[in-house]
């Protein structure tokens, strides 16, 4: 058995191994009895996105849980970071999330937070999986406990928010906001509401099957047209779980993540609030973030994609805000995970300060040219096991010059290769990419 979690938790098809009923009742039992080793009282709070299969894999994982001496409350259908933001304030020894993030309906995952709301180690995982190896329950061996929801944790995730924000709640500034039919359909409505925006919710309606459906952040294009259609400030987009936001100018211009750390680093280098003048951010922002922030002194740091490896490279080098570019920001002085809904309120505050447009706001950061292929693989063979590999991208490479940027690598989510390149030039970009990705999609590509 290969390693189950990923960079972003454990993530599969729900009802095939290893979110199969008796892999996932065993998960629940062998976090409680780790839980029970480290010295901590097993007692974790669950919270689910809006899958039709959600509901059962919380209750198959909590009954596990319980059955081996736990005690598990859920929130409900909430967001991730709110279950964090739970966890670490309600002094449980554990979160649990149940969600596939930006993945289609039919897959899902399980996401662990420590009592930090940060997400669990690598040896953690390491133990968990273990107990898997052992083999799974058969499930007329299952006995079902039923879960207690407290339904008053959704309300204190979002006082918690409502307490962040800062901004002048006279201002009426017009918000569309794309909720993805996912986590936040209720939650985020609600929060702009209480603090007197003008809300236009979108994909707010969740049936089970429509989470990320031709919507969200990674489906922006109906966003930006209703933005522009409803003659709003602002439009705002979410993952299936609200961990990620990127936004729509009044304009309807799509934005990314990078222009988030951006925005945040020049206002909080204006306010003295940047730690270290340092922003952290991974492989795939575009080389004109790390310019823009250079050209007003601030230091761009890159890890490997994912953003538990952006929180721990906060960490070493002591520094309040990193991200990636596809909408998850990191802002520790408020939260230990990203939260699109935070990182609203901070992007509105910007906005209402300034009296400036996101347009206006975001004039001085400059693009370079950037594609992006994802290639659908039936297995993640080492690239540099793939025969030609090598000698493709030493080529590409010198093609690019010392101008362009080249990244290959496998998502930590999905069965993908991901080809990101960047450079001066957009007309060789798309042939270059096209050569890797023949390359790649010839030797173990979906057939």
């Amino acid at each position: 058995m290969g390693k189950l979690f990923g960079t972003d938790g454990l993530r599969a098809r729900a009802g095939e191994f290893p979110l199969e009923k008796g892999a996932v009742y065993r998960l629940g039992q062998a976090l409680a009895v780790f839980l029970k080793e480290r010295g901590q009282e097993p007692r974790i709070l669950i919270g689910r996105d809006t899958r039709e299969s959600g509901q059962w894999l919380e209750e198959y994982f909590c009954s596990g849980f319980v059955q081996a001496g736990g005690q598990a409350i859920s929130a409900g259908v909430i967001t991730t970071p709110g279950v964090s933001f739970l966890t670490r304030k309600g002094g449980f020894s554990a979160g649990v999330v149940v969600s596939a993030s930006h993945n289609p309906y039919d897959d899902n995952g399980i996401k662990i937070f420590s009592p930090a709301g940060t997400k669990i180690p690598e040896d953690w995982e390491d133990r968990i999986e273990q107990a898997l190896a052992k083999g799974r329950l058969e499930e007329d061996k299952i006995k079902i406990e039923p879960v207690e929801v407290d339904h008053t944790l959704k309300a204190e995730y979002l006082d918690s928010l409502k307490k962040s924000w800062s901004g002048n709640k006279q201002d009426k500034l017009k918000l569309v906001v794309d909720c993805a039919n996912g986590a936040s359909s209720e939650l985020a409505p609600e929060l702009f509401r209480a603090l007197n925006f003008k809300v236009v919710a979108i994909n707010n309606t969740p049936d089970g099957r429509n989470i990320n459906a031709v919507c969200g952040s990674l489906h922006p294009e109906n966003l930006a047209r209703a933005v522009v259609e409803q003659k709003a400030d602002l439009g705002i987009a979410y993952d299936g779980d609200a961990d990620r936001a990127i936004w729509a100018d009044e304009h309807g211009h799509i934005l990314s993540g990078d222009h988030t750390l951006y925005l945040l680093a020049l206002y909080f280098k204006e306010k003295s609030r940047l730690k270290n003048n340092l922003v952290v951010a991974t492989t795939m922002s575009n080389l004109g973030l790390e310019q823009s922030l250079a050209e007003n002194g601030i230091k761009l740091i890159r890890t490997r994609v994912g953003d538990k490896y952006v929180f721990e490279e906060m960490i070493n080098r002591q520094t309040n805000l990193g991200g990636e570019q596809s909408g998850h920001t990191i802002l520790l002085d408020y939260a230990v995970t990203g939260d699109g809904l935070l990182t609203s309120l901070k992007i509105l505050e910007i906005m209402l300060e300034t009296g400036r447009s996101l347009s206006e706001l975001v004039k001085g950061f400059k693009l370079y040219p950037q594609i992006l292929i994802n290639l659908k693989v039936r297995e993640k063979v080492p690239l540099k096991d793939i025969p030609g590999y090598n000698d493709i991208i030493e080529d590409v490479s010198k093609e690019l010059g010392p101008q362009g940027r080249l990244e290959v690598r496998y998502s930590g989510t999905e069965p993908l290769a991901r080809i990101m390149m960047e450079g001066p030039d957009e007309k060789k970009l798309q042939p270059l990419a096209r050569r890797i990705a023949s390359l790649i999609d010839g030797f173990c590509g979906q057939k």
